[in-house]
């Protein structure tokens, strides 16, 4: 059933511009570009289509199938997985590509090295856990949510962007082997605070939307 409901968010519910910013990944192989936007991206596909829903009513046409309401909220949280995850996925053969076709590394911020992306995961997870329990407060308050977790997020990516400026964190910006080795606590770290946060954010946003009269 769960994967039915996920057919019909990808069919009717996702906005086409999800798509889009889902393609984003592949900026990581633009020179001299801060490669954090590429989560921030990854961040307005689900807002887009969030909102995108509230004007096409998709959250009462949801609410109509004979599923539990929590089975919705679940269908969605796997909605934005997926779109991240993918986006994740189709970046990393450019991140491989660009370590050879641009060795002088990235003057505009962090490489898309280890590192990068165990930052990114704590980015979306950020982003997920504010924007969904907010958003299934209402279930339709989507512009209020959206602001309440695109700041804390883009604060993040601001941090990750800069911190390799400052000396002693220079092997946070690194692509060579040894200090990719390094990097992987921190790529492990974003896997686990990722899982435990869109856990969290369906239990809580599942609970919120069953108190919600539509």
């Amino acid at each position: 059933m769960i994967f039915n409901l996920l057919y019909k968010e990808l069919r009717l519910a996702a906005h086409p511009n999800f798509y889009v910013f889902t393609l984003l990944g592949v900026l990581v192989i633009v020179p001299a570009y801060p490669y954090g936007m590429v989560f921030l991206f990854g961040c307005l596909a689900p807002y887009l289509t969030f909102m995108y829903g509230r004007e096409t009513n998709d959250i009462y046409y949801s609410a109509l199938l004979p599923v539990p309401k929590r089975d919705t909220v679940k269908a969605k949280c796997l909605l934005i997985v997926l779109a991240q995850m993918t986006q994740l996925l189709i970046s990393l053969p450019f991140a491989i590509l660009r370590v050879h076709i641009l060795p002088n590394g990235n003057p505009a911020g962090i490489e898309a090295n280890v590192a990068y992306y165990g930052f990114g995961l704590m980015v979306y997870a950020i982003f997920d856990v504010i924007f969904l329990t907010q958003f299934f407060k209402t279930a339709y308050k989507v512009d209020r949510a959206f602001l309440l977790a695109i700041i804390p997020a883009s604060i993040a990516v601001i941090v990750m962007e800069v911190v390799v400026h400052f000396p002693g964190f220079e092997w946070l910006d690194s692509v060579a082997p040894g200090m990719m080795l390094w990097q992987l606590p921190i790529l492990a770290l974003g896997i686990i605070v990722y899982t435990i946060g869109i856990l969290t954010a369906y239990r809580v946003s599942a609970n919120r939307f069953e108190q919600v009269d539509l």
